[in-house]
């Protein structure tokens, strides 16, 4: 099974390319560093320093990494860190994230999965053991890993009923590599059950480490100049929204809409759809301003409904300047984006019915009062347009969320401490 995969892969590998070279119209990072996709990496030899390989495809997972990465350089005085990913936004969070540890902590992009370029990576970098975040499962990575006796660990591992299903019609070529991971540290006691049913041997319950997340103070200071470029105005943030959906919102904002004053941040989970969101808003005759566009000292203009936030790197600045936040990938059938960011800060949380990639998370946040669902766009305004209004019950839901984000903190320490016998 596993051959034939291969095969796919190298038959495939024209068409991937060629799309690489498509979105790089939109994303130039897509352009950029073909060779290490590809499994070349030059003249310059692996390294004698313990390296840990970590990979963190997107922003995302990056940015969840970087409680692991720091006590992993902690723990390890003596070691290095190899950082790959999939996409070139992952890739330049990554690069923001880590400039603190200088040469200890080595950015590539994770080679295609054909067998050969994988064995490429590993025999360049020599890295003492390859830890995966969340959902990244690539059936030559790990028969490599195998081979070079790597050790594998899946980190702040997530498994959804959706994807165990997907992952078992696979059959044998799932079944083969969940049986080469070493090590799963499962955010929940499902996550680790549905694991288990692949076929993994060694898996622990061990949090979510996206609840260690620390809020960088220089995010705390631009969310703070932000706010004082919009004023006393209320604002209603829709973080991280996905294709589809922010027609939804413009539709229901224009129905129900929000306070008189109040202002709507739209910040779209991919930066290709920038210009697309920006001609969305403006065809519905709202008045737009781009994050881009203003200065320093630059004050977001009063008739000004919709503000975009067209900027990589600033989602806790934008959570940070806001009073309400919405978490995209929900109104649709997505799976969801993670609330933990703003319940973090202290934000009341608003999120669509489908959260079935973060559905326990989800289930937790509503429970303690500090994040509600909505079944709409509809109902997003107005559940939105309530608390905007009601200041006292905005207060009280913010600390709420806060206050559930505080009580789940623990993971990283917890996954520490389940990787260290596999690395002296």
């Amino acid at each position: 099974m596993r051959l034939l995969y291969t095969l796919a892969w190298w038959l495939a590998l024209p068409l991937v390319l060629a799309r690489l070279w498509l979105r790089g119209r939109q994303e130039p990072g897509y352009r950029q560093h073909w060779g290490e996709r590809l499994g070349f990496y030059g003249r310059q030899p692996a390294s004698a320093t313990n390296t840990i390989w970590l990979h963190a495809v997107s922003v995302g997972e990056t940015r969840a990494a970087e409680p692991l990465i720091d006590a992993l350089l902690a723990a390890w005085p003596a070691c290095r860190i190899v950082l790959t990913h999939m996409t070139p936004t992952g890739r330049a969070t990554g690069k923001s994230l880590f400039a603190k540890h200088g040469a200890r902590l080595v950015q590539s992009y994770l080679p295609y999965d054909t067998g050969a370029m994988p064995a490429r990576f590993i025999r360049h970098f020599a890295p003492r053991i390859c830890i995966l975040m969340e959902t990244e499962v690539w059936p030559n990575l790990i028969h490599q890993c195998n081979r070079y006796k790597v050790p594998v660990v899946l980190a702040n591992a997530r498994l959804s009923q959706r994807s165990l299903g997907k992952a078992q019609r696979l059959g044998k070529l799932i079944a083969d590599a969940a049986r080469g991971i070493t090590l799963v540290a499962a955010q929940t006691q499902d996550d680790a059950d549905r694991v288990r049913q692949l076929g993994v041997r060694d898996v622990v319950v061990t949090g979510s480490i996206k609840f260690d997340v620390v809020v960088p103070e220089a995010a705390l200071a631009t969310g703070a100049a932000l706010r004082a470029a919009i004023g006393q105005r209320p604002v209603l943030l829709c973080a991280s929204t996905r294709e589809g959906e922010e027609q939804l919102i413009l539709d229901a904002y224009i129905r129900s809409g929000l306070p008189a004053h109040a202002l709507l941040l739209i910040v779209p989970r991919h930066p290709q759809r920038f210009d697309e969101v920006e001609k969305l808003i403006s065809a519905q005759g709202l008045t737009v301003q781009r994050r881009s566009g203003l200065a320093r000292d630059d004050a977001v203009a009063a008739d000004t409904q919709v503000l975009l936030g067209d900027s990589m790197g600033e989602m806790f600045a934008y959570y940070a300047a806001c009073d309400c936040a919405f978490v995209g990938g929900s109104l649709l059938p997505l799976g969801g984006q993670n609330l933990i960011e703003p319940a973090a800060l202290g934000k009341p949380v608003l999120i669509g019915p489908h959260t079935f990639n973060f559905a326990l998370v989800t289930e937790q946040a509503i429970t303690s009062g500090g994040a509600a669902l909505v079944a709409d766009a509809d109902a997003l305004m107005a559940q939105a347009s309530a608390l905007l209004q009601d200041r006292a019950r905005l207060s009280l839901m913010g600390e709420k969320a806060l206050a559930f984000a505080n009580q789940h903190r623990g993971a990283t320490p917890r996954t520490i401490a389940a990787i260290k016998p596999l690395l002296p």
